[in-house]
């Protein structure tokens, strides 16, 4: 089975999507057919952009409402040509590979006996779905030698989309990818010049970048992230962008930023916290309880604590997750409106659903759900410090 979820979180789907949840279910198992990237406008114009891209052959579009937003179709199912050695990739590297993206080393868990040159079908871990055609670029002696490199460089994949890092345009900093629900969660705190904002979990900094951008590069911004490796990324990412000398970045746990950073007093707060990533696609496994849905609700809620406990009277906090749970969207909304001296601003998008979970919170906050807009599946709110 592709999706493993015990009764309990089924149920709590079900709070939601009621017969519909096998429409979710199935979404949930395939991309998009749209795949977004976010165009850095500080660098390039939507339009230049667009023209260098369809130069070199590509198939194009801008979003029908967001300007910076722009996206590539994505094709298949693909039928996937047979070879007679396999090899297994790890969730991870399954997910890109389904898209199309090349194979490499550390990705590879387990393989037939293969020779460079050699003709190589790429299947998943635990499933052991056929999602690719290629050839292998390197012996699996070398793979396992190595754990590094290209190993098999994909012909046919599933679904076919752009290789997005490969592009020079990635490599500029003109674009960066981005869920397209992602995309317009910075959008709703209308960053400006002279805003102090805080991001309090921030890594890898695709919505840091973000506001960067919408503020022109005219707001303080405060990036928060606890792993070292993922504050890497972004710092990479940023200086990949030219954002780097626009945001200060520090390694600590946002969820003590009121004692440990005192003196920080943001007038808008961004929290995209930890989360059970149920609407993230696609999945090639995923395997989940309604505890670990519990115990991010108690994470979420000391982040929710923290972020209206450091904004300023009158300031914002902008929640989102890339999940579908009532536990972990609407019900941290309305218990931090019912205890932390909150209220809630009425945010509205013309692609997006209301709440659905029966609570008052549900009018002034939006949802994408993946089988009905064909995006991940996303929650978003804004609340005021009262």
């Amino acid at each position: 089975m592709t999706l493993i979820y015990d009764d309990m979180l089924v149920k709590s789907l079900k709070r939601i999507y009621g017969d519909d949840i096998h429409k979710f279910f199935e979404a949930i198992q395939r991309p998009s057919s749209r795949l977004y990237v976010r165009v850095n406008k500080l660098k390039i114009s939507v339009d230049e952009l667009i023209k260098s891209l369809k130069d070199k052959g590509f198939e194009v579009y801008r979003d029908e409402y967001v300007e910076e937003a722009i996206y590539f179709p994505v094709k298949g199912p693909n039928k996937i040509p047979s070879a007679r050695k396999v090899v297994i990739a790890d969730k991870q590297a399954s997910e890109s590979v389904l898209l199309g993206s090349h194979l490499y080393a550390p990705g590879i868990v387990k393989a037939d006996d293969f020779s460079k040159g050699e003709e190589i079908n790429v299947v998943t871990q635990y499933t052991g779905r056929v999602i690719a055609y290629g050839i292998a670029v390197m012996d699996y002696d070398e793979v396992i030698r190595r754990r590094r490199g290209l190993a098999i460089k994909i012909l046919k994949s599933l679904y076919e989309a752009p290789r997005i890092r490969e592009l020079p345009e990635f490599k500029l900093g003109y674009i960066y990818p981005q869920s397209y629900p992602a995309i317009i969660t910075s959008r709703f705190l209308t960053p400006q010049e002279g805003d102090v904002i805080v991001d309090m979990c921030a890594a890898p900094g695709g919505k840091t970048g973000h506001l960067v951008e919408l503020s022109n590069g005219k707001a303080a911004i405060y990036a928060f992230d606890h792993s070292k490796s993922k504050l890497q990324r972004m710092i990479k990412e940023l200086r990949r962008l030219g954002h780097l000398d626009k945001v200060k970045i520090y390694k600590a746990d946002s969820r003590y930023l009121d004692v440990d950073y005192s003196w920080l007093k943001p007038n808008k707060v961004l929290l995209d916290p930890p989360c059970s990533a149920l609407g993230v696609r696609p999945k090639v496994y995923d395997k989940k309880s309604y505890s670990e849905v519990i115990n991010n609700v108690n994470y979420q809620w000391q982040f929710m604590k923290v972020a209206l406990g450091i904004v300023r009277k009158g300031g914002l906090v902008l929640y989102s997750t890339c999940t579908v749970t009532c536990e972990e969207n609407e019900e941290i909304i309305e218990r931090a409106i019912r205890k932390l001296r909150a209220e809630p601003i009425r945010i509205d998008f013309p692609r997006a659903s209301r709440g659905v979970c029966g609570l008052e919170v549900d009018d002034y906050v939006i949802r994408f759900h993946p089988h009905v807009h064909d995006t991940t599946g996303y929650f978003i709110a804004l609340i005021k410090k009262s």
